[in-house]
């Protein structure tokens, strides 16, 4: 069956390929707190899977996450904790997130919160509070970018005039995609907005930094992360 495609153009993540810690401590018990950009439920248990065997001595690993450019994909577990004490807290926590005023979109995100009981209990309310804010503040001190559904187009040109062009493309403030290099010509890519002005305007771009010797190709769409100002 063909996967149907997201009605979404454009979301905040994590930057790929790092965690993102914080520690809170309430009462004694430790909240560790670590984010991760996940963009499947496999990837996001596991993390949790990793961090059960990192912090082995733990009471509580509870999770949460939201996956897909439309966050159809959003799941919790309390990890023991008392039902609804900290799973939809956590996910509530990541829903919520405001990553532009009134605007929550974030999403291919999983927080884990390691607990160490401290000896004295929260009470129930205590728990959503201190589950809340281990992941609001988490996301408060981690970067975050955007990633958009962005038309790729491509050019040749000659390998020894590549690395000048790909530079003047990035200072110009084009989104790079993969450069293809052969003997004969390089292939760069740029992503842009999927619109027809877009992408004329940034042909004329092209045209002028190439003395018209340069042109642009229209290829598929792709997901690109772009940094958040």
């Amino acid at each position: 069956m063909q996967e149907l495609e997201s009605r979404t153009t454009a979301y905040t993540t994590l930057p790929a390929g790092q965690d993102f810690r914080h520690e809170l401590e309430v009462k004694r018990s430790r909240f560790i707190t670590v984010l991760r950009r996940t963009g499947t439920e496999e990837d996001a248990r596991g993390l949790v899977a990793s961090l059960r065997r990192e912090f082995h001595d733990a009471r509580h690993h509870c999770s949460a996450f939201i996956i897909g450019p439309d966050r159809d994909v959003q799941r919790s577990s309390d990890d023991g904790e008392p039902s609804g004490t900290a799973g939809l807290p956590m996910l509530e926590a990541l829903a919520k997130r405001e990553t532009a005023p009134g605007v929550a979109d974030l999403s291919d995100v999983s927080a884990v919160v390691v607990r160490y009981f401290g000896g004295v209990l929260l009470g129930a309310g205590g728990l959503v509070r201190a589950y809340s804010e281990s992941v609001s503040s988490a996301l408060a001190l981690a970067p975050m970018v955007r990633r958009g559904r962005l038309r790729i187009c491509s050019t040749a040109v000659a390998p020894g005039a590549a690395g000048r062009l790909e530079n003047d493309l990035r200072a110009a403030g084009f989104v790079m995609g993969e450069t293809s290099y052969g003997n004969q010509e390089t292939v760069l890519r740029v992503a842009l907005a999927d619109d027809p002005a877009s992408i004329e305007a940034a042909a004329e771009r092209l045209r002028s930094m190439t003395a018209g010797s340069a042109m642009l190709t229209r290829e598929g769409t792709e997901w690109v992360d772009v940094p958040v100002p």
